[in-house]
């Protein structure tokens, strides 16, 4: 691996110009040194200042890796890096197709670490590794996005040994992609209700209690200083945005996940921080060391968390204007945007690397990056709110309902409406994290698996806390229900560099 040269100068992401215009601004270095210092002291990683040297296939075998180099976190902490070519080697890291010079596939372990059988096929469908590159799921409607069906992935079956003819729930559970755009604030929002939990409870004596984190209740028991039970979080309290059930805590978690169970690529930071090692571990057997350092986890995690947010696409017609603003107010009528929040604040709109919450194996401390979400990245980008905080159009409060009931099949895999106990680590009965609707136009197929082809059959699928919400929309007029997908039609993905909003024929 060789390191990339920190260029200052042009940032060719920080301002897109709109549309059909080709012109770009200048752009300053993404580091906020007063923000890192609330960062845990750094320890230092030893050898990630160096230079690396690329990867190399065999001798006899001709090819090259898929990326010519790798981003030393060192250059990044020191400011050498500039947050374009920052947010440009994360394009690449996501967007690059591996191949076995870079280290993919991991013959000798599962999508966990544990160690399997060696010389297992390269790509197992079920368990992984299933995907050359991250933008080969995350492509609708453009590179980042969500996924078709085709794409879905099985996010227990990583831990087998491995699971290559069953589809059986019991060992494979079949999940849709996510989106990506607007990550980035969904990260902090998640981080700073995790904060508010978690002070607001080490103020309370034993009991039962409802907590409250940017408005939005937590029903929690408390004992002996400790939660002991907990609705729509953990009893951990923190926040976890991402997954479809509300398990992962940062980008950089979801990444280094990722790119070890879809690619069969070891991050370092969480397969080889042991300094007397020197980065250099073949964990997975598969011949290749160093696979992913940590700027290039770093550099994926600025990658997705720059993404644009979306926006609105409204009709040109004032007639079809008024129906989408008739069917914005009926969405809230029939309290749809209890769960969906229209708008979340935040305090800060800085987004900081690492997240302090991050699990062990994932680095939460030791690095320092950060850029302002309402001045870098791609357009369009969060707007302004006060002094210091943003406005979140995602429509999500960022809990976990059950939206399960006995009139209810098609959300609910077999399992969970036999009464599986858990599903993905949580409770059955809170299996689903409130959906972020921003995208919704434009994202489609819905639903845990992706089998929901229509925003109408989505809707019809809720029960459990839902199903007041759900009936009320049955009961609306054809006309007003078209209405209120008309609206939900509005919230959409939009072309990079485009403004918050766009008025189209």
């Amino acid at each position: 691996m060789q390191t990339i040269p920190g260029l200052r100068g042009e940032c060719g992401m920080s301002d897109i110009a709109v549309e059909a215009s080709t012109s770009r601004a200048g752009g300053a270095v993404g580091i906020f040194p007063a923000l890192v210092l609330a960062l845990a002291a750094y320890a230092g990683f030893p050898g990630e200042a160096r230079a690396h040297t690329p990867h190399q296939c065999p001798q006899d075998f001709p090819d090259l890796p898929a990326i010519s180099g790798h981003l030393a976190q060192g250059d990044i902490d020191s400011g050498r890096i500039s947050f374009s070519n920052l947010f440009r080697h994360g394009r690449e890291v996501f967007s690059a197709n591996w191949n076995h010079c870079d280290g993919q596939g991991r013959p000798a372990t599962t999508g966990t670490g544990a160690a399997r059988v060696p010389d297992e096929p390269a790509f197992i469908r079920t368990s992984g590794p299933d995907a050359n590159s991250c933008a080969g799921c995350h492509n609708v409607p453009r590179a980042g996005g969500a996924g078709d069906f085709v794409a879905n992935v099985f996010v227990l079956a990583q831990a087998q040994d491995p699971v290559i003819t069953s589809l059986d729930p019991a060992f494979s559970n079949e999940r849709n992609t996510l989106g990506m755009f607007g990550a980035g604030a969904i990260e902090m929002l998640a981080r700073e209700m995790t904060a508010e939990l978690q002070q607001a409870a080490a103020q309370l004596g034993d009991g039962e209690h409802t907590l409250n984190a940017k408005g939005i209740p937590f029903e929690v028991t408390l004992s002996g200083g400790e939660v002991i039970a907990s609705r729509g979080v953990d009893t951990d309290l923190v926040v976890k945005p991402f997954h479809q059930a509300g398990v992962v805590v940062s980008l950089r978690e979801f990444t280094v996940n990722a790119f070890n169970h879809h690619h069969g690529m070891q991050p370092e930071e969480r397969f080889d921080l042991n300094p007397a090692n020197g980065f250099n571990v073949d964990h997975d057997g598969d011949g290749i060391s160093g696979e992913m350092t940590i700027g290039d986890i770093t550099a994926a995690t600025v990658y997705q968390a720059a993404l644009a947010v979306p926006g609105r696409v409204l009709p040109a017609a004032p007639q079809a204007r008024r129906e989408v603003a008739a069917g914005e107010a009926l969405f809230e009528q029939v309290s749809c945007a209890d769960c969906h929040i229209p708008a979340l604040y935040l305090d800060n709109r800085q987004f900081v690397e690492p997240n302090p919450f991050n699990p062990a194996g994932t680095v939460s401390s030791g690095i320092s990056y950060a850029f302002d979400l309402t001045r870098e990245g791609e357009k369009p980008r969060l707007e302004h709110y006060g002094n210091q905080g943003a406005v979140v159009r995602a429509y999500t409060d960022l809990k976990r309902h059950n939206l399960c009931d006995e009139e209810i099949r098609v959300l609910c895999n077999e399992q969970l409406a036999q009464g599986r106990p858990e599903q993905d680590g949580r409770p059955g009965s809170e299996f689903f994290l409130t959906r972020k609707l921003w995208d919704v136009g434009n994202s489609a197929p819905y639903g845990h698996r992706g089998d929901l082809t229509t925003i109408t059959e989505a809707i019809l699928a809720h029960g459990g806390e839902a199903r007041a919400s759900r009936d009320a929309f049955v009961e609306l007029s054809v006309d007003d229900q078209r209405s209120v997908i008309r609206f939900l039609r509005s919230l959409q993905v939009l072309p990079e560099g485009s403004p918050r909003t766009l008025i189209r024929p």
